[in-house]
């Protein structure tokens, strides 16, 4: 690690504006901190000639005082967006070797901003996943270990390309999609801070769908201030995209005043589910000690429909991901099995190209949705989801935010739950509310686990009041002092 690939995104552009760095010699540092952390595969295609071409044309912008809000930045990309010209692939077979000839939105927002693009990261295929583990190039590794074991950990997923290498010094910060926590609980076990904004705030044109009414697009950054800067760029209305909301975009950055006096914190007791750690208990007891002796008034509040949000997501999203995944045929991009006749191909097709988690997914949705089960099963969660929707808004009466962990454990061993899909589906069990109720969230590192691993804190906020969860988690991020850095172990030979 350089002195250059240890600033945050909010130093590195003070050093950029006031040209202490070149934005080439920046994006030169990270990519040589990429190209030597194969042992993480949280990079699944870097772009070295695009990335120092862009940073070249950074620094013309900056000497003549043209700069943009993120000039001359180095990010990664989740694998999941569109990009022109270089290889997406959802991290699936089927998608082959697919390049698009456009950019998704979110990515063009950023590139306009004078952002520069290292390489696309590592995720879960299709962002169906909670560690990594089901994508076509392999588990993605958490830098963190811990002091009792040398195994290798998950970093968390969908999105566990993005948190690894922002963990890592890999990346100032990187773009990734949250459905059911995939942003927010690969943060919490790499010790990073992520942040799912409200549903519709980002555009999720030109991103490959998995759950359309629940996909979100967000940042994953070493520091909460990183977020807000890099989510003002990422956001704004988007006419491609029939979800994306026509609202102004705030200046988030403006919302750290670091005053959170008055602001009144909702605990929901629904939160403290069976089996919780003591460590986990212990953290949120402290997360609530903080946000008190800052001014602001705790208060308890019930979700009295928590307990079934889990099963509700787990109908919704894959019933959702079975009629997108039906656009995967094998006819007009992506992989091709030549079959006897064109449903041969389609069943060979996608036989080959998709991966056991996605097969599992698509086959759940495709029963739900079937005929004498779509009422018993898909309309009931549609039900239960606006009941969950309804417990938030009745809590938000009376709070302003809320508290809770942001998953019920640290980081777990590569392998260790990837042939019990039911224990794996709990991690998303504080994360998968704020999806099914459309409200912005952000986890953010609060502490270290008995065994040296980061946890972290989960603030969630009125819909699209981002600027008050953002100064929030700064408050909760300042008094947390968390400073703790993954030993590095990942470039020695």
């Amino acid at each position: 690690m350089t002195e250059l690939t240890k600033l945050t995104l909010a130093e590195a552009r003070t050093k950029l504006a006031a040209k202490e760095i070149t934005s080439v010699e920046l994006t030169e540092a990270h990519l040589a901190a990429a190209k030597a952390s194969d042992k993480l595969n949280a990079y699944v295609t870097l772009t070295p000639e695009v990335a120092l071409e862009m940073a070249a044309a950074s620094d013309a912008r900056i000497a003549k005082g043209e700069a943009g809000p993120l000039e001359g930045l180095p990010l990664g990309v989740k694998d999941l967006f569109c990009t022109n010209g270089v290889r997406t692939t959802a991290c699936s077979n089927i998608l082959d070797d697919f390049t698009p000839t456009y950019e998704s939105t979110v990515t063009a927002n950023l590139w306009a901003d004078g952002a520069v693009m290292l390489g696309k990261l590592n995720n879960d295929e299709f962002a169906m996943g909670s560690s990594n583990e089901t994508s076509r190039f392999g588990p993605c590794v958490n830098p963190w270990k811990a002091s009792d074991s040398d195994a290798n950990l998950v970093p968390g997923g969908s999105s566990g390309g993005s948190s690894a290498a922002v963990a890592a010094h890999l990346a100032l910060g990187a773009t990734a999609t949250d459905t059911g926590g995939s942003i927010r609980q690969p943060a919490s076990f790499t010790g990073t801070v992520g942040m799912k904004p409200t549903y519709g705030r980002c555009s999720r044109w030109g991103t490959v769908a998995f759950a359309s009414s629940l996909d979100q697009a967000g940042p994953i950054t070493r520091s909460v201030r990183d977020a807000a800067i890099m989510l003002k760029s990422m956001a704004g209305h988007d006419e491609k995209d029939t979800t994306s909301v026509d609202i102004d975009v705030p200046d988030y950055e403006a919302a750290f005043t670091g005053d959170i006096r008055g602001l009144k914190i909702g605990i929901p007791k629904e939160y403290r589910v069976e089996g919780m750690s003591d460590e986990i208990e212990k953290l949120w007891t402290q997360g609530i000690a903080w946000l008190k002796s800052a001014g602001a008034e705790i208060v308890d509040v019930s979700l009295p429909h928590t307990k079934y949000a889990l099963p509700a997501y787990y109908i919704v999203a894959p019933a959702e991901a079975s009629s997108n995944l039906a656009r995967y045929d094998g006819v007009r991009y992506g992989l091709r099995v030549h079959g006897d006749d064109i449903t041969d191909m389609y069943e060979k097709t996608r036989a080959e190209g998709f991966g056991d988690e996605v097969r599992r997914r698509v086959l759940i949705g495709t029963y739900v949705l079937s005929a004498g089960y779509y009422d018993a099963y898909y309309i009931k969660a549609q039900k239960i989801r606006t009941l969950i929707a309804q417990d938030f808004k009745q809590a938000y009466e009376k709070v302003d935010l809320l508290l809770t962990p942001t998953a019920p454990s640290p980081a777990f061993a590569i392998g260790e739950k990837v042939n019990d899909p039911l224990s794996m589906y709990l991690n998303d069990v504080f994360t998968v509310p704020v999806n099914l109720a459309g409200l912005p969230g952000i986890s953010l590192p609060a502490g270290l686990s008995s065994n040296g691993l980061p946890l972290g804190l989960q603030l969630i906020g009125r819909t699209f009041d981002e600027e008050t969860l953002l100064r929030a988690a700064g408050v909760l991020e300042e008094a947390a002092g968390f400073s703790a850095e993954p030993s590095i172990w990942w470039t020695e030979a």
